[in-house]
């Protein structure tokens, strides 16, 4: 009796195929209510505010609004939101690299860990009127501090008159206390995972080979994190650039860029120029790009070592 091989049938690629697309599909259909969310509410929004720089009164195209930089109360609100951006960025990331470090020494999984993760998670996104209140609260012209600084014989210190300006928390360089409350969480939160990806052997090999501590920090941990520390520090910066609630609920003038937008809708004054509003908006964006793009580099460059 004689056997009579049967071919094998080919496998059916389709119907892989054919699940392949419908989990894609499933994966697009998920997406699409944060897409929109996305489009209607980040993108349409953003692209009418920087357009309307770039329209007359009678909706003519023009570039004669751009001629609003050079309006000395334009270039200094700029100025302002530069520096203090830069400055709590700066102290932010030192205190929260320090946080960092601080915490290598501790347990991944342990108690102190997870109390500052958790903490800095909420605290990063405290922000707004509430933070403001709490701040108007402590060292407000009657706030607690202020207060208890009076009763002790303390009349004349910078929560009451700043330079002769009245209260330090209602001038420009008062918003650098409320700003570092979150600055430093947040620096704690996106430099924390670059110190953790420092390997162990390195340090291994460095003590092998004779290195020290401090060899072992300014010759290898030091250059590896600092990609990721400047990329931190350029997310700080941005974060506080475009910063609004707390500055609006405690500065009651312009000074920097995002309350000159807000006086601007109210009331227009750089005179001749149309939607100035606008154009302060298109010169923001401007220095977000430059941003992100610098520190999309510095993610490329830190992930590395982050594999």
């Amino acid at each position: 009796m004689t056997t009579v091989a049967t071919p094998l049938a080919p496998a059916d690629t389709t119907s892989g195929a054919g699940v392949t697309s419908r989990r894609r599909s499933v994966v697009w259909l998920g997406l699409a209510p944060f897409a929109a969310y996305v489009v209607l509410f980040l993108a349409i929004p953003a692209v009418l505010a920087v357009a309307s720089g770039l329209f007359d009164n009678a909706g003519a195209f023009t570039l004669a609004n751009l001629a609003a930089f050079a309006d000395p109360n334009i270039l200094k609100g700029f100025f302002a939101s530069i520096w203090i951006s830069a400055l709590t960025a700066t102290i932010g990331a030192v205190i929260g690299a320090v946080v960092c470090f601080a915490l290598l020494g501790t347990k991944p999984n342990g108690f102190l860990r997870t109390t500052v993760d958790s903490a800095s998670s909420v605290l990063a996104q405290f922000g707004g009127v509430m933070l403001a209140f709490a701040f108007i609260a402590t060292i407000g012209q009657q706030g607690l501090l202020t207060k208890w600084l009076i009763s002790i014989g303390v009349t004349d210190n910078v929560f009451v008159n700043f330079n002769n300006g009245g209260p330090l928390l209602y001038q420009i360089p008062g918003l650098v206390i409320p700003y570092l409350y979150f600055q430093v969480p947040l620096m704690v939160l996106t430099f924390m995972p670059a110190m953790e990806g420092l390997k162990s052997t390195w340090a291994e090999a460095n003590a092998t080979l004779g290195g020290t501590r401090f060899t072992y920090w300014t010759r290898i941990g030091m250059p590896i994190l600092a990609p990721a520390f400047f990329g931190s520090l350029i997310l700080l910066f941005a974060n506080l650039f475009s910063s609004y609630a707390t500055a609006a609920a405690l500065v009651s003038q312009g000074g920097i860029v995002p309350l000159a937008i807000k006086q601007q809708l109210t009331s227009e004054t750089v005179v001749g120029v149309a939607n100035v509003a606008g154009v302060l908006a298109l010169g923001m964006v401007v220095v977000m790009i430059v941003l992100m793009t610098a520190y999309a580099a510095l993610q490329r460059r830190a992930s590395r070592w982050q594999r």
